[in-house]
């Protein structure tokens, strides 16, 4: 196994060097959580372990089962984790539409996560094979 080490601050992280990493769709979907966290440190504090925290929670299933999905053998898991990660993906969608409705965000600041999420979207439809 292949590690490579990372330095954090004081201390060493040792992360693998997987395969997955090179999907781009990984790549998009980390940027992704990124920006969610970032977005939902503006929520009233009421949202802290509301929406926020769904939030956050979808944000990174997608690149979580993008990963797990990459390492399975069998093209049936591989697809079976590629479909969670997208349904993750459509349910981050419609917890920004309720964050819109409820004034939290507002659609004209959010053409990069639009675009993160369209572009995702696609990445992983191209994945799940028949």
């Amino acid at each position: 196994m292949v590690h490579t080490f990372v330095h954090n601050k004081s201390n060493y992280i040792i992360m693998l060097k997987l395969s997955h990493k090179k999907l781009k769709s990984w790549k998009k979907s980390i940027l992704l959580v990124k920006k969610i966290y970032k977005l939902t440190q503006k929520f009233p504090s009421t949202e802290k372990f509301g929406l926020s925290s769904q939030m956050r929670r979808a944000a990174v299933s997608i690149s979580s089962n993008i990963s797990e999905g990459a390492a399975r053998k069998s093209r049936i898991e591989r697809n079976r984790f590629y479909e969670i990660a997208r349904s993750s993906l459509v349910e981050l969608d419609t917890q920004i539409e309720i964050s819109i409705e409820l004034q939290y965000l507002y659609q004209e600041n959010l053409s990069e996560i639009e675009e993160l999420l369209n572009a995702n979207f696609a990445l992983i439809t191209n994945m799940i094979k028949d």
